[in-house]
């Protein structure tokens, strides 16, 4: 294969462009791509959670046809799975956004003594009046609850759209039951293509299972010990640290915010010391120590690249793209490296395990080539098919 992307000594560029021109058209390209997704990203958001979660369950189907169950009744229990998953979704978000409306106003006159407080305290240190106003007009604690707020309602909108994503899980339940037999017949045209394909839904069933099961003992765990201290909602609040789970590296951080607060208003200061520190012996160990380490390994994304694409991916299409920030970012990585072999070269700087990539990609490389029983034949002649060049 001519090596186009680097010049070595003696021999001359075989690009036709200048390496620096390539270089500003990629990124003029970008900004292009992601203006558009951030121009209709009130319809990536529930296509993409459709698609994620039909990959998700989509073993449920295989494991039906395995025991001979009607390819029909398999496709209708995988779409009937999804569904299940929409509406337990649906149900407990708006308990959970309904209970929180509904706990905040109470503690109006605790913000407003909590305020004072902090305003004689301040008063006290020698702060002068002008400062402190300043500072009271400008604290807001009703806008921390805010974010945690905004997390549930953001899930809730796509949610609550539930006719268009029941019509878009049927439509892509039924393409689904055909659609690995398709992409099996591309192999051998794209095999690049269909390998990335491959790995990017494999990779996302990985990412849901972890997140969802570390999600529901940390929601358990949480719950518990909130009602055990005597927080009120403690329910409401292990909803929200099991949907903050899927917000890699950050999700403990805004988890904690709300059922701090509020026992800081309900018991003081050493209510709200108490959350603090279970949540970190908790939360913080498993959401952000030991979660992105079997995630990063398992999946091949550093920790610096998931916050990144946290980060990215929230600003593209708004608090929806924190929750899809891994599946979003695998999917990059499947389109934009996977299916290349000359960008491979990127694999160890993005996984942040060189050796384990380039190990990887070493053993592919040195595969001895399919024995001739194994490799296609033309359906028309019955010849052995002849292997095209690699795409």
């Amino acid at each position: 294969m001519t090596d186009t992307a680097e010049t070595r000594p003696g021999q001359k560029s075989n690009t036709v462009l200048p390496r620096g021109l390539l270089i500003v058209l990629g990124f003029a390209a970008s900004v292009i791509t992601v203006a558009g997704m951030k121009a209709v990203a009130g319809i990536i958001s529930p296509v993409f959670l459709a698609v994620v979660l039909m990959i998700t369950v989509f073993p449920i189907r295989g494991w039906l046809v395995r025991h001979r169950v009607p390819n029909v009744l398999a496709t209708v229990a995988t779409i009937l799975a999804v569904y299940a998953i929409l509406i337990a979704m649906l149900v407990a978000l708006i308990v959970s956004v309904a209970r929180m409306a509904a706990l905040v106003p109470t503690y109006a006159p605790q913000i407003n003594d909590l305020v004072d407080n902090v305003t004689t305290w301040l008063g006290d240190l020698g702060v002068k009046k002008e400062q402190t106003d300043t500072l009271v007009n400008s604290l807001d604690v009703g806008k921390l609850f805010g974010y945690a707020t905004d997390i549930l309602k953001s899930a809730l909108s796509i949610l609550t759209n539930v006719f268009l994503i029941g019509i878009l899980v049927l439509f892509i339940g039924l393409d689904a039951a055909r659609f690995p037999t398709h992409l099996l017949s591309a192999r051998d045209e794209r095999p690049a293509v269909v390998d990335a394909l491959v790995s990017f839904a494999s990779g996302t069933r990985k990412y849901f299972a972890v997140s969802a099961g570390f999600g529901l003992v940390v929601a358990i765990i949480d719950t518990a010990a909130l009602y055990a201290l005597g927080i009120p909602a403690a329910g409401v609040w292990g909803v929200l640290a099991f949907v903050t789970n899927f917000i890699p590296n950050i999700g403990f951080v805004i988890g904690v915010i709300p059922p701090a607060l509020i026992g800081l208003l309900e018991g003081g200061v050493g209510t709200m010391l108490a959350v603090i520190i279970i949540y970190c012996l908790i939360n913080f160990v498993i959401q952000s120590v030991i979660q992105p380490k079997i995630v990063g390994d398992a999946l091949g994304l550093s920790t610096t690249l998931t916050f990144v694409s946290l980060m990215f991916w929230a600003w593209v299409i708004g608090p929806m793209g924190a929750l899809l920030a891994i599946p979003l970012t695998l999917l990059a990585k499947a389109l934009l490296i996977d299916v290349d072999p000359e960008a491979r070269w990127a694999l160890p700087l993005i996984s942040g395990n060189p050796n384990k990539e380039l190990e990887a990609v070493g053993e592919a490389a040195d595969e001895p080539p399919d024995a001739p029983a194994e490799e296609p034949v033309d359906a028309s002649t019955g010849d052995q098919a002849e292997e095209g060049p690699a795409r």
